[in-house]
């Protein structure tokens, strides 16, 4: 599993609890909805972090 890293995000407080809702919805925290929508985006912009050959994400 590849290392994480803690930052503060400031988030206006309508769009963190609109992205709190979603979250619950799919059933993941609201840290796990963050990381998959920027990891979408990511993806969707072909600038995704390429993986190591073990599986890990660099």
């Amino acid at each position: 599993m590849a290392k994480k890293k803690a930052f503060a995000l400031r988030v206006n407080e309508d769009m963190l609890k609109a992205i709190e809702k979603w979250a619950a919805d799919e059933f993941r925290s609201t840290n796990g909805q963050i990381e998959w929508m920027l990891m979408k985006s990511l993806k969707d912009a072909k600038r995704a972090p390429n993986k190591k050959k073990d599986g890990n994400e660099t």
